[in-house]
């Protein structure tokens, strides 16, 4: 009986929550050892399936790096990369676009509807959901030469989201799975960083919510302890002592981007926490960094 008044608390500490974002869109990129362990996807699949049925709309934004890695070694061709991005030829492209959008987000979508959600897979194209440009890095060099540009091929930036096919979706109870591929003025496919796509997305919808999970802890300050709690501008300032580097720089820079474009509040998030994205919607506590303004 103990264990079951316990059981009974935890659902009545999560009501104010379910009632905050009832009805409400968040978005969540889909990354990381999350993807790969059997264990955490079935959690996952539940999370999402979870907060539909209590009146939540969740979003979702895949990623997909490693799987595009194994296809590309099948093939013997040597992925490149320039300051953590992908060069992506012609050739990559449509390997990343079969993998990303014939592959990952299909499995997704038939992981949640096993598990009794119903899902439907997009891409960029479908409903010209995500619009895209060519995007361009620029390497520094020498304190009295211009930075060097760098054509990274077909990969691309978010111009614009459509919600008209997220909106009808979600009128119809959908969960909507989206691969991170755009397509530019060109009629030509760009690879997109997830990250990115689910910032760009979320932004658009205004959504109460975007949360990045990841295979870190969240955001960790100098002396390497987790920071439960950020404002912008704290994130800045985190961002210039070199206390947030590598791959957490582009994370927290997309959390950014999104709380200026109209998002509530941001998430990073450690995916290898079974139930994370529960635990952070539904607790006190929560889990990993949040990010607001």
């Amino acid at each position: 009986m103990k264990e079951s008044i316990e059981k009974a608390k935890i659902l009545i500490e999560s009501l104010p929550y379910i009632r905050a974002f009832y009805n409400k869109t968040v978005v969540i990129k889909y990354g990381g050892h999350a993807m790969v362990d059997e264990e955490l996807k079935k959690n996952f699949a539940l999370d999402i399936i979870l907060m539909k049925y209590i009146g939540i709309n969740p979003v979702i934004v895949h990623g997909g790096g490693p799987q595009i890695n194994k296809v590309l070694d099948r093939m013997q061709i040597k992925p490149s990369y320039v300051e953590g991005m992908r060069v992506t030829d012609t050739e990559t492209m449509d390997v990343v676009e079969m993998v990303l959008v014939g592959k990952v987000n299909k499995e997704i979508v038939g992981l949640i509807n096993h598990h009794g959600g119903k899902a439907v897979g997009l891409s960029g194209r479908d409903g010209d959901l995500i619009r895209a440009r060519k995007m361009t890095i620029q390497k520094s060099q020498a304190e009295d030469a211009p930075p060097e540009l760098i054509d990274l091929g077909r990969v691309g930036e978010v111009t614009k989201v459509n919600p008209d096919i997220l909106q009808t979706i979600e009128v119809q109870d959908f969960i909507p799975v989206i691969a991170p591929v755009g397509v530019g003025e060109d009629n030509f496919s760009y690879n997109i960083n997830a990250d990115l796509v689910a910032g760009a997305v979320a932004g658009h919808l205004k959504a109460a919510k975007l949360i990045l999970l990841t295979d870190v802890e969240g955001v960790l300050d100098k002396d390497s302890r987790l920071v439960g709690s950020l404002s912008s501008q704290e994130a800045d300032e985190l961002l210039v002592s070199g206390a947030i580097a590598g791959g957490m720089i582009p994370k927290v820079k997309c959390c950014q981007s999104a709380l200026t474009a109209g998002v509530t509040k941001t998430h990073i998030i450690d995916g290898r926490v079974e139930h994370a994205i529960l635990l952070e919607m539904f607790t006190h506590e929560g889990v990993g960094t949040e990010i607001v303004l």
